[in-house]
Parts: structure tokens; C-alpha cells; sequence
């Protein structure tokens, strides 16, 4: 079962994130196996870390829950926050298998969070086969419930120029509740 994982930085956690680096770096390279995305996130001004994205495949939903709230960082209370939702691999592939590779061009976590109505429809539940230009999605993949029977959303990691761009890997953005757009680069150790 493949999860994304967001953990959202308390303001002013830097220091504390700075200090726990290696135990968060040494706890993440016990699922070095299991990844298929991370890295952090930045505010508007690309520099101010707001938080950390986590795509792994795991046996369950108790396994993914024990990932995100053991993690160094959260057990020491750097996150205000964390969204932990079942997400499907459209892509088929990891960060590292992304032909673009880990540097060159802007790079965005989009979120697209579905409504929270009964009659919400699922919206964008396969890779846009039109989207600029293929090669710029990093991963993708719509937000599930624990039980991956009802959409809550989309996630993508994707290449693009800025963030109105990187807000149109969703086809459908009127699908959603809200969307979010964070700066993210490639995370962990290098490969």
C-alpha cells in the first residue's frame, strides 16, 4: 500500500530541525527501500522550510501511522501537523527513477484537496496525458481513504517554471476544495 505523508513545520522549528538532521536522516534510511518520494518543502520565498513530504509503500495503514509519528522530528514536536493519506503510484516509479534527475528547474508539491461533501466526484485520478509536457511530473497520484475506497484529494510533485504552472498538473482544479502549492526539492541522501 503506497501513503504520502506531510508533515508541516510548527513556525520558528528550524533550529530543532537543524539539530535532529542525522537522527531524521538515520530513521529515514530504515525505509530507504520502501520510498518512492521525499523531500522538504519551502514558503514562497524558497527559503523558509514549512514542512516535509513522505511517498512510501508499506504493508499498512498501522505501518504508515508508525512512520509519521515516530519520526525524530515529530516525536521532538518540530511539526504543528501531519497529513497521512493512502495515495496510488500512477507513475509507476520513484523520485530517482525521474529521467529530469535531482537538479535543474523549479520543483513543486501540488496538493489538491477534494471537498469534503458526499457528493464530491473524484477528480484527476490519472495523469493528465496533455499537461505540458509529461517528463516534468516527478510523481503523481490521487489522495485516499485509509480503506482506498473514496478520493480525498491529488498529489504531485512536478518541474515547472512557477507555481501557477505547477497548479495546472491538476486537469480538473475546480474539483477541489482548495489547492496548495509548496516549493519542494528532492530529499535524503543522494543515491
Amino acid at each position: 500500500m503506497e501513503f504520502l505523508c506531510y508533515h508541516r513545520d510548527r513556525i520558528g522549528s528550524l533550529p530543532l530541525r537543524q539539530a535532529l538532521n542525522e537522527a531524521h536522516l538515520a530513521y529515514m534510511d530504515q525505509y530507504a527501500e520502501e520510498m518512492i518520494a521525499r523531500g522538504p518543502t519551502f514558503g514562497e520565498d524558497g527559503e523558509t522550510l514549512t514542512g516535509s513530504v513522505h511517498v512510501l509503500d508499506l504493508p499498512d495503514a498501522d505501518a504508515a501511522r508508525a512512520f509519521a509519528f515516530d519520526e525524530p522530528n515529530y516525536q521532538a514536536g518540530a511539526y504543528r501537523d501531519v497529513m497521512l493519506r493512502r495515495w496510488r503510484n500512477v507513475l509507476g516509479r520513484t523520485m530517482w527513477d525521474y529521467p529530469g534527475g535531482r537538479t535543474g528547474g523549479d520543483r513543486f508539491l501540488v496538493l489538491g484537496l477534494g471537498a469534503a461533501t458526499a457528493a464530491a466526484e473524484a477528480a484527476d485520478l490519472e495523469a493528465p496525458a496533455d499537461w505540458e509536457d509529461r517528463e516534468d511530473l516527478i510523481a503523481y497520484g490521487p489522495l485516499l481513504s485509509d480503506d482506498g475506497a473514496t478520493w480525498l484529494g491529488t498529489a504531485a510533485l512536478v518541474r515547472a517554471p512557477d507555481r501557477e504552472a505547477a497548479r495546472g498538473v491538476l486537469p480538473t482544479p475546480d474539483g477541489y476544495a482548495a489547492v496548495e502549492v509548496h516549493d519542494w526539492q528532492f530529499g535524503g541522501r543522494p543515491r
